[in-house]
């Protein structure tokens, strides 16, 4: 499915994305008893004892209705029967850049209020009624202080687990400009550069500073790969480039894509291991169809990572003794994925309903972040991974099951660090689901 391009299309895309919203809202509203639903985007916060600031992340539920991700002090106000109302932070500023006059696709589908200084939006906050008022504590203005009611917060949270056209669109875009990025890096790995060369050159072709990335890049080579959030970059190149691990994203309009790429040097054993997960991979893609509990998804992970290890002659042993004994978790500690979408790990991945509580994980699987059965327009990630961590590898050897590995080849292995593989994948309502990522990439070949 390919994204419109030309502004009409787009508008109507918004046009009923924000239909789609105030719908929901206005449902949420009915069911807490209030009048009322104002955002704030957020405020710029410091470092302690200093006046150097962190970088701004804008409140997801006001980059939901508007495509604003640099603008503190500024509040949306969401009423039954109104237009959504923008209260728009310009400061006058000599010290930094301001944000921009309002402009583009978006600016009339507001009551559009423009306020310079923070406490200037008051007036427009004030409303009769009863207010769910969402946002951090800090944000607060005089008489105006979130309360962050569950019951409003609760169908909201849950109802944005589906995305709509609108937001797919946005996430087509972040994906297309993740895969040029990550082209771009495994270019430079080639090249032999060093992971502060590599994630510069990521940055180069993906359009983004830093700042703007939807998370931090993971950028690991060799050893570093079996670090699952890796969160260095060394400014100097190994004697030797074995492998490269990327878990890196990008974002368009406040929506992120999230993708994991490992490319080897050439070894046939970390070929093969590359090969089989990305096959496994694609095959644990086809089951994200509407109606599958996501742990199921998860679970089966598992299966085929067993199946990798006997495969390949890492564990010489059955793959449901390798289960029953744990063994796969030792090479897969982490879960198969989460939503994705506004947040990169989007809210509401263990919700039992509207009204909040909680499904559970798996016995024995506590890093699993999404525990619902898949929806029409979910976007989830798929990231099975498979890796040769020292501490868990180290607590392998005591159990009986260590006599079935191949501890040389772990530790031909170990070198290459691991490998992951992670595409964004949308649910459809009927057939295969939709891979953004493989999508993106194959645009471009």
């Amino acid at each position: 499915m390919s994204a419109p391009r030309s502004e009409a299309g787009l508008d109507t895309l918004y046009t009923a994305h924000l239909a789609e919203q105030q719908r929901r809202t206005e449902h949420a509203l009915a069911r807490g008893g209030f009048d009322a639903l104002v955002i704030a985007s957020g405020i710029e916060k410091f470092a302690f004892l200093d006046d150097r600031p962190y970088v701004f992340q804008t409140n997801p539920h006001f980059k939901l209705w508007a495509p604003l991700i640099q603008h503190p002090d500024s509040w949306l106000v969401i009423r039954p029967g109104h237009k959504p109302r923008l209260i728009y932070c310009q400061p006058e500023d000599y010290w930094h850049v301001p944000p921009a006059a309002p402009s583009g696709f978006w600016v009339d589908h507001f009551e559009l209020i423009v306020v310079r200084k923070p406490a200037d939006a008051l007036p427009h906050l004030r409303l009769p009624g009863r207010l769910a008022i969402v946002g951090e504590a800090d944000a607060a203005l005089e008489g105006v202080v979130p309360n962050n009611p569950p019951e409003v917060l609760n169908p909201l949270h849950y109802a944005r687990a589906v995305k709509t056209p609108y937001e797919l669109l946005r996430m087509r875009e972040a994906s297309a400009l993740g895969a040029k990025a990550h082209l771009a890096s495994q270019r430079a790995f080639r090249e032999g550069l060093s992971e502060a060369q590599i994630h510069r050159a990521y940055l180069e072709a993906v359009g983004h500073a830093e700042r703007e990335l939807p998370y931090s890049n993971i950028v690991a080579l060799n050893a570093h790969a079996a670090v699952l959030h890796y969160q260095y970059q060394d400014v100097a190149a190994p004697a030797q480039s074995l492998s490269l691990l990327v878990d890196a994203g990008a974002q368009s309009c406040g929506y992120a894509s999230d993708i994991t790429r490992t490319t080897g040097n050439g070894d046939p054993h970390f070929q093969a291991l590359i090969d089989a997960m990305d096959a496994s991979q694609r095959r644990l893609v086809d089951r994200v169809r509407a109606g599958t509990d996501y742990r199921d998804i998860h679970l089966a992970s598992h299966r085929e990572v067993a199946g990798i290890l006997r495969q390949l002659g890492i564990v010489k042993m059955d793959e449901e003794a390798m289960l029953a004994q744990r063994v796969t978790s030792t090479f897969l500690p982490h879960g198969i994925g989460h939503l994705l979408g506004l947040q990169v790990h989007d809210i509401g991945g263990f919700m039992a309903g509207e009204d909040g509580g909680t499904l559970p994980k798996p016995d024995g699987h506590p890093y699993l972040r999404l525990t619902r059965e898949l929806q029409a327009g979910m976007v989830v990630t798929i990231e099975p991974g498979l890796y040769f961590i020292p501490m868990l590898l180290d607590q392998l050897r005591a159990t009986p099951a260590a006599a079935s590995v191949d501890w040389s080849l772990v530790k031909h292995l170990s070198a290459f660090g691991g490998v992951r593989i992670e595409d964004d994948v949308a649910c459809n309502a009927e057939g295969a689901p939709e891979n953004l990522t493989r999508d993106a990439f194959d645009a471009l070949s």
